[in-house]
């Protein structure tokens, strides 16, 4: 409507209709923070642990944004892909690592190049968006292995369905209906770090 969302703590507020929007900033700071310990928990004392811990808030607003607009903005993914390459690089020199950066690079290009074949056999189904995320998803999860890197994708689409599915039985969607999958696929990747976390 051409205003603008005014308010740094709790609800943005619409400084034109007085209308509110989104979740509260503290309920996400929560999340966030239960995500964190949770991650921080299953792989322990390691230099990728501080990875996560920074690439957490980032999964958590893109799970916002996609869910509200339906968009996963390049001034999030592109820079999260880069920072996450470069920092997982990083870790992989220290001896304590619980993971490889050639998984990394190979993670990062099949899971993208899963999403982008997905994307092109399914334009409208598909968001070049999802493509993007997947590559940071990839990346991250590459870490751990083909393994957690199959996990992670399977998790999330897994949750799809079933988000699809609760849409439909509760009369909220239809075959047609198109819905956010960026949120489903980072539930996904945060499931398969946490079990390749335990793992390492």
């Amino acid at each position: 409507a051409g205003g603008v969302l005014r308010g740094w703590v709790g609800v943005p507020r619409c400084s034109r209709c007085g209308v509110w929007f989104g979740p509260s900033v503290s309920v996400l700071a929560a999340v966030t923070a239960v995500l964190c310990v949770a991650l921080a928990a299953a792989a322990g004392v390691r230099p990728e642990t501080l990875v996560w811990l920074g690439l957490v808030p980032f999964g958590v607003l893109l799970a916002v944004v996609d869910h509200a607009v339906h968009r996963l903005p390049d001034v999030l993914t592109l820079p999260l892909a880069a920072a996450a390459l470069v920092l997982l690089g990083l870790a992989a020199t220290s001896d304590a690592a619980g993971g490889s950066w050639r998984g990394v690079l190979l993670g990062g290009l099949a899971l993208g190049g899963v999403y982008f074949a997905l994307f092109l056999i399914y334009p409208s189904g598909m968001g070049f968006g999802d493509v993007k995320l997947a590559v940071v998803l990839g990346v991250t999860l590459g870490w751990y292995g083909w393994g957690v890197l199959m996990l992670g994708f399977f998790a999330g689409v897994l949750y799809g369905g079933g988000y699809a599915l609760a849409l439909v039985v509760r009369g909220r969607a239809g075959r047609k209906t198109a819905m956010p999958f960026g949120p489903c696929m980072l539930a996904g990747a945060f499931s398969g770090l946490l079990l390749g976390g335990l793992g390492a």
